[in-house]
């Protein structure tokens, strides 16, 4: 996926957030910023005779309520207190939210590096800095994101088979991207490779995974339907959910892009059955409370 680069200009002053990191001999030298978005800044950096990336995290992020409590819904915190201080929003409990946020990026990229992924290969996490593989083009040079590159239709269909095997890949250990798109892909020089996975997800434990699956399918559907308008009439989403559902999606499943409805009658009996079922259930639990 990355090549080592040959650097053609100087180092740069080091930023003080890796200056530590050079102190302790984890980097030899700050070549250039790569990158700043809303959540961390990314730098090349050189270790030895290899070039790679460093992703830094800037120490408060944007987002939504609505966001977080989507994303990390069954996600572990170390103890109660931190849980305690997340829940109420205060500065260490932001702290404590914000170090999660980026241990699970760290935790993901291992994990699906792992399982034969195509993400960066991660090789250290200190003191908010990710190290990881400089993903390059064919010409060694930092790799486009995808939202950047034109595709002809057989190259659109091509990288689409690529990265619907890699969603499977994924979802098959276990993860769901939650929010895959052209934006966060990069074009190296043997194919595309997913980056940015702080907002992954556990498919098992995460109440959202089917419908944040099913938006990451859907956007590289309608990203690369831009240029292989075929692809628009394909529903791997729902396939793939289907078969990890029933426990029978593998590495090797063989997919169509294909999936019937089934369209047969509401039983409306069973569903206010449930509902009653639901409700005495509650109500032998608050006698319970109540006599204990």
């Amino acid at each position: 996926m990355a090549a080592a680069v040959a650097c053609k200009i100087g180092p740069m002053k080091p930023p003080k957030r890796l200056q530590s990191l050079i102190e302790e001999g984890l980097i030899d030298a700050v070549v250039r910023q790569l990158m700043s978005g809303k959540e961390a800044m990314v730098y090349v950096v050189r270790v030895g005779d290899e070039t790679r990336c460093a992703k830094v995290y800037k120490e408060a992020t944007e987002r939504s309520f609505r966001q977080a409590v989507d994303y990390t819904e069954n996600r572990k915190v170390k103890n109660t207190r931190q849980a305690r201080a997340m829940a109420k929003g205060t500065k260490f409990g932001r702290q404590a939210q914000e170090a999660a946020w980026q241990s699970a990026e760290v935790d993901a990229l291992y994990r699906l590096a792992a399982a034969g992924v195509r993400v960066p290969r991660p090789y250290n996490f200190c003191d908010g800095v990710l190290l990881m593989e400089l993903v390059t083009d064919e010409h060694g040079d930092a790799a486009p994101r995808l939202n950047d590159v034109q595709f002809t239709p057989e190259d659109a269909r091509r990288h689409h088979a690529t990265l619907i095997r890699e969603v499977v890949r994924m979802l098959c250990a276990g993860v769901v991207h939650g929010d895959l798109s052209e934006f966060n892909i990069l074009v190296a020089a043997d194919g595309p490779v997913i980056i940015d996975l702080p907002q992954a997800i556990d498919a098992a434990g995460n109440n959202h995974a089917k419908r944040m699956l099913l938006r990451d399918v859907e956007n590289l559907r309608n990203f690369f339907g831009g240029f292989a308008p075929d692809l628009l009439r394909t529903d791997f989403g729902l396939e793939l959910w289907s078969l990890y559902e029933r426990g029978v999606l593998t590495t090797d499943t063989v997919l169509t892009g294909r999936f019937e409805r089934k369209l047969g009658a509401v039983d409306v009996g069973g569903v206010i059955r449930e509902i009653d079922d639901a409700r005495a259930e509650e109500a032998a639990r608050r006698v319970r409370m109540q006599v204990g």
